[in-house]
């Protein structure tokens, strides 16, 4: 008995300093990566190859998902309020919230942690399994330098761009099911979001989506440089950059909403 509960403690143990190591690494590629931003040295023909490669090529994506995320959002909210209430109303009030507040950030960064972390984790995990990072090492070029920065500034600015767009083609979702299905005016429409949706309530959903741009990135950037054992390490990296993203932007979403609802933000 005793023996079962010393490997116990053991295993506890070597899983707990191992938890501690890997913060303590995703905290200096952070650090790292600030000093490097703040001191001005970002590649800018890379970094906008990463914009374009983040933000414009990912809009699409985004684009369609919000889009019937808002129509379906209109189109339960409809029938829930015309069961109660005998007619359909406060659609847009409904649609507004859900997407500005919630649902458009959350969405936006689970599509981008699936489609941009991974892409990230794959491409610097092969470069770290064909010794591609060493050889930088090698060249006098620093890897966080090169690699990380132009993809930390690409997600920190195109993840809230794209919750911007998310949440105008979410909202213009709504506004179609509600007039073509519920036969609502769009000026009603309109009206139920303008009269209640506040400055604040919009600033809520764009600072979550700055924070989870900052870890997707994180988690994909440090998949990639933690990768080892050939192509079947960058698959589980890959794997696992996907997964520690969707589960810390879920679990983030709580702690951020509760935070920024304690600051009356929203």
């Amino acid at each position: 008995m005793r023996r079962i509960s010393g490997r116990m403690f053991n295993k506890l143990g070597i899983q707990f300093l191992d938890f501690a190591s890997m913060l303590g690494r995703v905290t200096q590629l952070i650090v790292q990566t600030s000093q490097w931003i703040a001191r001005g040295a970002v590649d800018t023909r890379t970094t906008v190859q990463q914009m374009i490669e983040i933000g414009i090529n990912s809009s699409p994506v985004i684009g369609l998902s919000s889009l019937f995320t808002g129509m379906v959002l209109a189109l339960q909210t409809g029938a829930s309020s015309r069961n109660i209430f005998n007619e359909p109303i406060y659609i847009g009030t409904v649609v507004g919230f859900s997407l500005v507040k919630e649902l458009g950030p959350v969405l936006t960064a689970v599509v981008m942690a699936g489609r941009v972390g991974a892409s990230i984790a794959a491409e610097i995990g092969t470069m770290k399994v064909t010794e591609q990072v060493d050889a930088l090492y090698t060249l006098g070029t620093n890897p966080v330098r090169y690699l990380a920065v132009p993809r930390f500034i690409a997600c920190g600015v195109m993840v809230p761009v794209l919750t911007i767009m998310a949440n105008i083609v979410g909202i213009m979702g709504g506004l179609i099911v509600t007039m073509y299905r519920w036969d609502v005016p769009s000026s009603v429409y309109w009206e139920d979001i303008l009269n209640f949706m506040m400055i604040s309530d919009f600033m809520h959903g764009l600072i979550k989506s700055i924070f989870f741009g900052i870890i997707i990135v994180t988690t994909a950037v440090y998949q990639g440089f933690q990768c080892e054992g050939g192509a079947e390490g960058v698959g589980k990296s890959t794997t696992s950059a996907v997964m520690i993203s969707m589960m810390l932007i879920l679990i983030s979403d709580y702690f951020l909403t509760a935070l920024l609802v304690a600051l009356r933000i929203g």
